[in-house]
């Protein structure tokens, strides 16, 4: 099974039912493996974007402890790939959890991106290559 990585907007969108994008991101979910991956950047965007829109974030906690969410980069280890990814793209700008979205992209070469960021259709990874999206039609 494909290995998704799951950016911040989805995982908001899964949690807030107020949010615009929540029943594409519940459809999305049951077609998700049983594990998605992300990154620490990706979940702190996610507690204080929750947060601050008046949400619990306690469910987000819930999707870690049952193992439906893995945070899995070191970003000791990847920190300068990560940095030239923010180089290479800070006309965009590229933010630090896309920059480690697109090096765990990098890392797992069958990966997909789940996200609503239109960015994503601009990142390269490995420099000339198109990542594999679960994103929404424009």
């Amino acid at each position: 099974m494909k290995i998704w990585l799951v950016d911040t907007g989805p995982l908001i969108a899964l949690l807030a039912r107020d949010d615009a994008h929540h029943e594409w991101a519940i459809e999305q979910s049951k077609a998700a493996p049983a594990t998605v991956l992300t990154c620490e950047a990706v979940i702190s965007e996610a507690l204080f974007l929750l947060k601050r829109a008046g949400h619990d974030v306690d469910d987000l906690f819930t999707l870690v402890e049952v193992g439906f969410l893995r945070s899995d980069f070191n970003f000791q280890a990847e920190a300068r790939a990560v940095r030239n990814l923010m180089k290479r793209y800070r006309e965009q700008p590229m933010g630090f959890a896309d920059a480690c979205l697109v090096r765990m992209a990098e890392l797992n070469p069958d990966a997909c991106v789940w996200t609503l960021d239109g960015d994503f259709r601009v990142y390269r990874k490995n420099r000339r290559q198109t990542l594999s999206l679960v994103i929404p039609d424009a």
